[in-house]
């Protein structure tokens, strides 16, 4: 039998409150009951067939009625006259009153007190968030806890757009930052909807540009490097992690940079006239594109001898037309044969490149196709500094 039960009743109110109709009726001032629900009840044959169950489902369904526990759905009866069985009443529809009714059914009279508290404070210091509260009532009632913090950030901003300051300066009465920095993926939802499209960058986006999209302060992004010409050490300092401003304005005679990925190698690049190495960036290499100074250089890119590796070599030459690969062709590949790894299908750059070398394609397409075996790779760290040594002699012989 496929006859409506109570919890199938209660089952489409659920729906309504779970796709959050019930709330947000309430931001619209809409009136959703009294409301009727589907009913699926017996037929005639049923009343022939099986006249006792029947009798049971009809005293089931008015046993979860209103009419025998005080709230709920109400029960539309009909008389209906059959052959055999004679006059009976029978459930012809079911329509739930009132809101309250619905509410108490589902167990949610509280959480709604609770949203109606909080959306009409929200409404009344920020009118600008109806419409958000009509997409998304339950983010509501999620963070019902921290709400009325939430909207003193939010008129914080208001008052005070693009401060200028680190996060942790800000000082909200009654509010911790790190509040914020748990937050910030629904808090600039928000503010996207408070602040005036000036106050907002739009080309700053998700939780690490939530900084830079609101005015904050950002913390510093850092370049390290290493000075490899002693005579051109900063009061004798050759190992350097400063701010990328800081790095933009650096005067001095280099001719030549190098940039590499992994730390050791940075740290044991060998000493050389005029140059310096940069390492520790991985995919930041955006943060080089906008230092003058950087251009004027010869560029050297050392990058691990996987599809990975040649695609941050065509980003970086994005930035830098002009960079060269370095220890990243088929002989130092060739060269150290008892040190290649394994890139597994899942890890390979698949994409296009159109900024390499023709031999650098030959190479790359050479790995995709398991030329040298499968998913064959060399990281750059297994590299011996004996071989980085000549390649290093052969670039000054140039």
């Amino acid at each position: 039998m496929s006859w409506t039960t109570p919890e199938d009743l209660s089952g489409q109110l659920r729906k309504l409150w779970d796709r959050g109709d019930l709330l947000a009726a309430r931001v619209r001032g809409e009136m959703l009951f009294p409301r009727a629900l589907r009913l699926r009840r017996p037929a005639s044959r049923d009343l022939t067939e099986d006249f006792a169950a029947v009798r049971e489902w009809v005293r089931t369904l008015r046993a979860g009625s209103k009419q025998d526990r005080g709230y709920g759905y109400e029960i539309r009866w009909r008389r209906v006259r059959h052959p055999v069985q004679g006059a009976n009443e029978l459930p012809d529809a079911i329509v739930v009153p009132t809101e309250g009714d619905a509410l108490r059914l589902l167990g949610r009279t509280r959480d709604m007190e609770r949203f109606d508290a909080l959306a009409r404070q929200t409404l009344e210091r920020l009118p600008a968030l109806r419409t958000w509260l009509e997409r998304r009532p339950h983010q509501l009632l999620k963070h019902a806890e921290h709400w009325p913090r939430f909207l003193d950030i939010l008129e914080w901003f208001r008052h005070n757009p693009r401060p200028g300051l680190y996060l942790r300066q800000l000082e909200i009465p009654g509010v911790d930052t790190k509040l914020i920095e748990r937050h910030r993926g629904l808090l600039a939802d928000l503010l996207d909807r408070v602040l005036p499209g000036e106050a907002i960058d739009s080309d700053a986006t998700g939780a690490r540009g939530f900084a830079r999209r609101y005015g904050l302060r950002d913390k510093p992004v850092l370049i390290r490097f290493r000075i490899l010409d002693p005579a051109l050490s900063i009061q004798g300092l050759t190992d350097l992690s400063v701010p990328r401003e800081e790095f933009a304005s650096l005067s001095l005679p280099v001719e030549r940079v190098f940039i590499t990925e992994n730390e050791i190698n940075g740290l044991a690049f060998p000493e050389q006239p005029r140059a310096l190495v940069i390492f520790g960036l991985g995919y930041g290499l955006e943060r080089l594109a906008e230092i003058p100074w950087l251009h004027q250089c010869r560029i050297h890119y050392w990058g691990d001898i996987d599809t990975h590796g040649f695609a941050m070599l065509d980003r970086l030459r994005s930035y830098f037309p002009h960079a060269d690969s370095f220890l990243m062709d088929r002989e130092t590949l060739e060269a150290h044969r008892e040190l290649w790894g394994r890139e597994s299908p899942a890890q390979r750059f698949s994409g296009s490149l159109s900024r390499l070398s023709q031999e650098e394609i030959e190479l790359l397409e050479t790995l995709r196709q398991d030329h040298f075996g499968e998913g064959v790779r060399l990281e750059q760290e297994r590299i011996g500094f004996a071989h980085v040594r000549r390649a290093l002699e052969s670039l000054q012989a140039l």
